[in-house]
């Protein structure tokens, strides 16, 4: 999208005031929406970040001087073409950034909207490092014969990235937690389920002397320490030089425990995680490799009969 937005510019007139954008990244997360607004702001493009939390006056005087690219979450987007301050008459470019986790948030209605904002014919582009069937069934409903691009196979681990399952009982865990921190160095994430979980870790941690944050804020720059966060921080966020991911429960969902890793559970949760060890070739711990999977149960009995 640079690149294009470069090489148009140098092609033809400037852009007029009040125009724009060409290009619209859309955004689950205020963070995100921010990381993907600091990549995109290559001079001498004109880019905005429109997220809650920002200067409305400040907002509205890059749309008037006209912009190429934004960078925006679904409500602020929703709220700037309620108060007719934007368009999207030239825009034709959109990317759904993390599709996958807009949609779980429960943005479809308001992505949706948004198409409707459109002119003229546009390319729209949906990134996320899975792909369940429920981004499938959006992209089916809300595009125009939509193709699917995987590098590597959607929802594979990254094979640079070791992976290691402990067995922990439950009032363990916290004490295990400390242990495994003083043998990595830092900055590390760990990742709870649930905040009330997040809580109790950083509260641990702090009393152990470990400088430790919590995601419950808006999250600019966490340093070279440890940040204990919900799976809020696990999709599409850049956290540079993390050396260790630690996930002190398993998620619900195997897509989330992807997604969490590459940051660096119920027993058919567990079974897919060992499906991704395996394929990894990674170690798998005998509490999986004891799980016995029903479709390769019934296979052998199928190829014997």
């Amino acid at each position: 999208m640079i690149r294009i937005a470069l090489r148009e510019k140098e092609k033809r007139r400037r852009i007029s005031p009040e125009e724009g954008p060409i290009r619209l990244i859309i955004c689950p997360s205020r963070e995100l929406a921010r990381q993907t607004y600091e990549v995109a702001g290559y001079p001498p493009l004109r880019s905005l970040l429109c997220i809650g939390g920002v200067d409305m006056r400040s907002q509205l005087d890059v749309v008037k001087r006209g912009v190429h690219i934004v960078a925006a979450t679904p409500r602020k987007l929703k709220d700037l073409f309620a108060k007719k301050k934007m368009n999207l008459d030239a825009c034709r470019y959109l990317t759904l950034n993390e599709a996958d986790r807009l949609v779980d948030l429960g943005f479809e209605d308001d992505i949706r909207e948004v198409f409707d904002h459109f002119k003229s014919q546009r390319q729209t582009l949906l990134f996320s490092a899975t792909m369940p069937a429920k981004i499938q069934v959006f992209a089916r409903s809300a595009l125009v014969k939509p193709v699917m691009v995987n590098v590597g196979r959607a929802g594979a681990v990254n094979l640079d990235v070791i992976l290691e399952v402990e067995y922990v009982k439950q009032e363990a865990k916290i004490v295990y937690l400390f242990e495994c921190l003083q043998k990595t160095s830092l900055p590390v994430l760990i990742f709870c389920e649930n905040k009330a979980d997040v809580d109790d870790v950083h509260e641990y941690l702090l009393l152990k002397g470990v400088e430790a944050k919590i995601r419950h804020f808006f999250l600019q720059s966490w340093g070279k320490d440890v940040l204990v966060a919900t799976d809020v921080a696990s999709k599409g966020l850049d956290f540079p030089d993390v050396k260790h991911v630690i996930n002190y429960a398993m998620p619900a969902e195997i897509e989330n425990y992807v997604h969490r890793i590459g940051r660096t559970g119920s027993e058919t949760t567990l079974l897919d995680l060992k499906h991704l060890l395996q394929e990894a070739k990674q170690r798998i711990l005998h509490v999986l490799a004891e799980l016995n999977d029903p479709m390769e149960e019934a296979e052998s009995i199928a190829n014997a009969s």
